[in-house]
């Protein structure tokens, strides 16, 4: 296996500052969101990519254009988990009702499966794997955590051990054939 793939999860929303879980609401980065994703760009300018992917949120598009990421190609699979009925809201509010509930091990209501999820990061693994080159995707941190899982041969669940901040990058291909992580969230640090 010769693929890389770079994950870049976008700047900072007000959402994604207070903790909110955001799938298919449509929020811009906020001024700080939009500094972080410019900061990437002399990073990104200085890596070999063949492709770009990103998700069709708005808040991914235009972490792609401050990046320099120019016409990237928009992946409906890269799109983040649809949290249903939890959009908007905060972990520590749905475990008001919901003890110990995590979107890695719970349910969510009017939303995606873990296995719905599987289903279509693992078209984005299989389309890079197979395109034996370096694929740059923009999305999101739910989404890009389970398709780590998904490039690893790991169940989504297992995106729970991949923290990732807003307007970082990280680098999957593998060791000796073995899929691996090769670099991981780096940028900045809460």
């Amino acid at each position: 296996m010769t693929a890389r793939l770079i994950l870049v999860r976008h700047g900072e929303t007000e959402w994604s500052r207070a903790g909110r879980h955001t799938s298919t609401t449509d929020l811009p980065l906020t001024a700080a969101g939009e500094d972080e994703a410019r900061a990437l760009a002399p990073v990104l300018a200085e890596l070999t990519v063949d492709r770009v992917l990103c998700s069709p949120r708005l808040r991914a598009r235009r972490t792609a254009e401050l990046a320099g990421l120019a016409a990237p190609e928009i992946c409906e699979d890269l799109a983040e988990w649809d949290y249903g009925d939890y959009e908007g809201v905060s972990t520590p509010d749905i475990r008001k009702t919901v003890p110990g509930w995590t979107v890695w091990s719970h349910p969510v209501p009017g939303g995606e499966t873990a296995e719905q999820v599987a289903e279509r990061l693992d078209r984005v693994v299989e389309r890079v794997r197979s395109s034996d080159g370096t694929t740059l995707a923009v999305a999101h941190g739910h989404s890009l955590r389970a398709l780590v899982a998904r490039w690893l041969d790991l169940p989504v669940a297992e995106g729970r051990h991949f923290v990732l901040d807003t307007a970082t990058w990280s680098e999957l291909g593998d060791d000796r054939g073995t899929p691996a992580v090769l670099t991981w969230n780096v940028g900045r640090r809460r």
